[in-house]
């Protein structure tokens, strides 16, 4: 993993409780699973039909049957279980996923999710984010501040589709850390070798902070 992408994770990490259970999608989120220890209690699902899913294995280690819903290699812990695919979306339809970790190509300034096709792109498939974003109790998004291109992934309209209308919950960055509620996107944290104003110049969407929240 980079250096950005492991402060994302991190920031993530430290935000999940103990006994939660948590769907961790393709990408930078499936790097939470690497920073967490028994000791944190928490217990991540995959779609795909596991729960208990562990670090991803050693090179030597690697079990071509253990695979998160990203087909990436992972380990269970002590204790899993398995099921099939169909029984997985069951439990996040049912509102039995504490917490779901969401990539995203773009953020927008209500907190909807486009994170599964690229506008004019060939769509490669939808996966579980949809049902994630609808079923999940809390959603956290994970995702560099901004685009290859430099441009910001926090923007005030998506233009590429949305995933759902539920806003998220939390968007984390190796920047910062916004919370979502009525009033739209509010900043709650910068992150160290950021401050404010580089925050400002590359968030496209509006935002209040924590501060003007309480006012």
């Amino acid at each position: 993993m980079s250096d950005v992408q492991r402060q994302i994770a991190e920031r993530v990490a430290r935000l999940l409780q103990p006994g939660e259970i948590v769907n961790l999608g393709i990408g930078i989120p499936t790097l939470v699973a690497d920073l967490l220890t028994a000791a944190d209690g928490v217990h991540l699902e995959t779609e795909n039909g596991l729960l208990g899913v562990g670090p991803a294995p050693d090179a030597d280690r690697i079990d071509a049957s253990l695979v998160n819903a990203g087909k990436r290699p992972v380990t269970a812990l002590p204790g899993s279980s398995y099921f099939s695919s169909s029984e997985s979306f069951g439990l996040i339809r049912g509102g039995h996923v504490t917490t779901a970790v969401l990539g995203a190509l773009q953020v927008d300034a209500c907190g909807r999710v486009a994170n599964w096709a690229l506008a004019g792109k060939p769509i490669l498939g939808v996966g579980g984010a949809m049902d994630l974003l609808v079923g999940a109790q809390r959603v956290i998004v994970a995702t560099t501040h901004t685009a290859k291109s430099g441009a910001p992934k926090i923007v005030s309209e998506c233009s590429c589709p949305l995933s759902s209308d539920r806003p998220v919950d939390v968007v984390v960055t190796e920047a910062a850390t916004f919370t979502l509620d009525d009033r739209g996107l509010t900043l709650v944290e910068v992150a160290a070798d950021f401050d404010y104003a580089w925050v400002r110049a590359h968030t496209e969407a509006a935002f209040g902070s924590a501060e003007e929240a309480q006012l």
